[in-house]
């Protein structure tokens, strides 16, 4: 929860949180606000009071039944919510047996985690990061990761393709496999967009190749 930017716990008959416990024991920073300020709440609470989303590794795949279909994918879920002024409450259930039906019935949206067929159920803190991740446009409002990665400006990149031409110069490859060779290196740093530094650092890597190329390695140039 603290990672993904939530801080309102509530927990449905709870074991006791002792301070010296393992819940405090395994919670990280969260220890400093998110346990010490959850509240125990009844089952009845979350119904009367948020737009319940409860998760669940099993659903219907089909329409006849509505206890665990329609659901939705926790990318889909975010999509939903966005915008959404209601609160919402997303609801886990029991770590050995999740939610009940009956549970369920109750709760206004389902939601679930794609997953193998063969084993398709994951514990409760990995459901829980992977939805939250999932919300964290909602819910966080900055995150450490730059919005867009800064390419380097189209000079750099092209100084690049001109440095990679004179190493094939030094090489000696022409013709044919020259153009061959010269558009699949543009086509890949199209698709890598190398920022600046990246730019600069293998032009100079692909100069002191053509360099020693030209001029023979240090170890040659001694002999």
């Amino acid at each position: 929860m603290k990672n993904f930017g939530l801080s309102e716990l509530l927990l449905v008959d709870p074991p006791d949180l002792d301070p010296d416990g393992e819940a405090y024991g395994f919670a990280g920073h969260a220890r400093e606000d998110v346990l010490p300020n959850a509240r125990e709440v009844e089952f009845d609470h979350l119904v009367e009071n948020y737009h319940t989303v409860g998760c669940t590794a099993i659903t219907n795949d089909d329409h006849r039944r509505h206890v665990r279909y329609p659901f939705r994918t926790p990318a889909e879920l975010a999509d939903s919510l966005a915008g959404v002024s209601a609160g919402t409450c997303v609801v886990f259930g029991r770590e050995r047996v999740g939610l009940t039906n009956g549970e369920l019935e109750r709760l206004d949206e389902v939601c679930s985690i794609p997953a193998s067929a063969d084993y398709p159920v994951l514990n409760l803190g990995q459901a829980a990061t992977v939805v939250l991740y999932e919300l964290r446009e909602l819910t966080v409002e900055e995150t450490q990761l730059p919005e867009t990665i800064e390419r380097a400006p189209e000079r750099d990149v092209e100084g690049l393709h001109d440095q990679f031409s004179t190493l094939l110069d030094a090489l000696g490859v022409e013709g044919t496999q020259r153009r061959r060779t010269e558009r699949l290196w543009r086509r890949l740093l199209g698709r890598a967009h190398p920022t600046t530094r990246e730019a600069s650092t293998l032009r100079g890597i692909l100069r002191r190749a053509e360099e020693g190329l030209r001029h023979g390695l240090p170890g040659e140039r001694e002999g």
